[in-house]
């Protein structure tokens, strides 16, 4: 996967207010919508980390 999809995906959650934020400054998770949970595995939350293994799986 590359940088512009994770950077695609990172623009798309931050406008609408999926992200949130956690106590450690540098780990956001990300609360799946209905379109991400089929991305996700039906996850309602992952890490930043996480995601990028997610999507990393669904794109070739």
């Amino acid at each position: 996967m590359n940088v512009s999809t994770v950077i695609a995906f990172r623009d798309n959650i931050t406008p609408t207010k999926l992200s949130v934020p956690k106590e450690l400054p540098k780990k956001t998770n990300i609360n799946a919508d209905e379109a991400l949970k089929a991305v996700f595995g039906s996850k309602n939350q992952v890490t930043m980390f996480e995601m990028t293994k997610l999507v990393s799986a669904h794109v070739k």
